[in-house]
């Protein structure tokens, strides 16, 4: 399989991309632990709130929703909603032998919205910035998974 090498330039942007977006969404792990622990608040099980050297000071309200924890855990969400699509889009995508150009455009494309929904979500931005932003990362997942189709479909007759 040498499109699923390294010495495929392919494979490489995909792997570079692919690394980048795991990177992220392991990152907003560690952004939802750090906000819960600036705000000292947003836990979700109860033992969470009992007295622990991480927590020496437990009240009632630490279990209560905190709207910037929250916020970081519906980033999350929409990164574990949308990432693995991507992830394997991609990976068949590099077995269809794309032009180099056109594999870059798309996954580092995808990596920069990514980027952007994640500012506006971080930024509050309204519904609509949001979408606009999310949107083309998901016509890029839609036009590998078509051409990936296609490609098999050509392969198989």
């Amino acid at each position: 399989m040498e499109q699923l090498s390294l010495a495929n330039p392919v494979f490489a942007t995909y792997a570079i991309a692919a690394g980048i977006m795991l990177l992220k969404g392991v990152a907003m792990s560690w952004q939802t632990v750090f906000t819960m622990m600036i705000e000292n608040g947003g836990f979700r099980n109860p033992e969470d709130g009992r007295k622990t050297p991480f927590n020496p000071k437990p009240h009632d309200r630490q279990l209560e929703p905190n709207p910037r924890v929250e916020r970081t855990r519906r980033i999350q969400m929409n990164d574990l909603e949308n990432l693995p699509y991507f992830f394997v889009a991609g990976l068949i995508y590099v077995t269809t032998a794309p032009p180099l150009w056109l594999a870059q455009v798309l996954f580092y494309g995808y990596v920069v919205t990514r980027a952007l929904h994640f500012w506006a979500y971080m930024t509050a931005q309204i519904h609509d910035v949001r979408a606009m932003l999310w949107t083309p990362g998901s016509l890029i997942i839609l036009f590998m998974a078509g051409a990936s189709a296609w490609a098999g479909l050509q392969a198989a007759f």
